[in-house]
């Protein structure tokens, strides 16, 4: 029996660094976040540890409708008959709001803090508005994950700036040539950055595609299996 959990508005306390005049000070802010948590077959029965996926929706999905997180991405390929053995963490941001790197690395934690997470094998993955939050919180908290993979992400200035902080981390980037929503120059940017640092990120160019280019990785097994074969020291 396939079991998914959806949790609404749950709270919590995200801890931040104010680096202002080089303090050191720390605040506190609360935040609700309204995420999926989809377990897989035999996870209730098991004391084995599981991967984790966490998935960023794009801007398309953003409010507070829980199920448009489905709309695209690993819960999709879920719904529509697949399996895949990992434990999927889908938020939902909310309207007018974009991807906050605090909020998200309280509720990853918070998460594997409370269930069965093989804290090796974490991976980040999101579209457009959350490929630039997968982006944003790789650069920011590479250490949690095992493997990164970006689609048609936009990026900051100073994104690239940050690039060796991937140099060492399995990076797979999608992108279709055609897009006009978010040019193929930022995935571009981004892998050659990468690559300059001494990093080999895998770069996926969908000639014919547009914007979307997320159909073809998240519905091929193969990407699923990439995905999980890699794993931190």
């Amino acid at each position: 029996m396939k079991i998914k959990l959806i949790l609404f508005l749950l709270p919590f306390f995200v801890l931040a660094q104010n680096n202002q005049k080089k303090l050191s000070q720390q605040f506190k802010k609360e935040i609700s976040v309204n995420y999926i948590l989809h377990f897989p077959d035999g996870y209730q029965n098991s004391k084995q540890n599981w991967p984790l996926v966490v998935f960023l929706h794009g801007s398309g999905e953003r409010g507070n409708d829980l199920s448009k997180v489905s709309i695209h991405g690993p819960l999709k390929y879920i719904n529509e008959g697949n399996t895949l053995n990992s434990v999927i963490l889908a938020p939902l941001c909310p309207e007018k709001e974009v991807w906050d790197n605090d909020v998200l690395y309280a509720l990853i934690k918070n998460v594997v803090k409370k269930n069965n997470i093989d804290k090796s094998r974490i991976y980040l993955t999101g579209l457009s508005m959350g490929g630039y939050g997968t982006w944003n919180l790789a650069l920011t908290h590479q250490e949690l994950f095992a493997a990164v993979a970006p689609i048609c992400g936009p990026i900051m200035f100073n994104f690239t700036e940050k690039a060796a902080n991937l140099k060492d981390k399995p990076v797979w980037v999608f992108h279709g040539e055609k897009d006009s929503v978010v040019p193929i120059t930022s995935s571009k940017s981004m892998v050659e950055a990468i690559k300059e640092s001494g990093g080999n990120p895998k770069f996926t160019i969908y000639p014919d595609a547009g914007h979307d280019s997320w159909s073809i990785p998240y519905s091929d097994p193969g990407f699923y299996n990439w995905m999980f074969s890699q794993k931190l020291n």
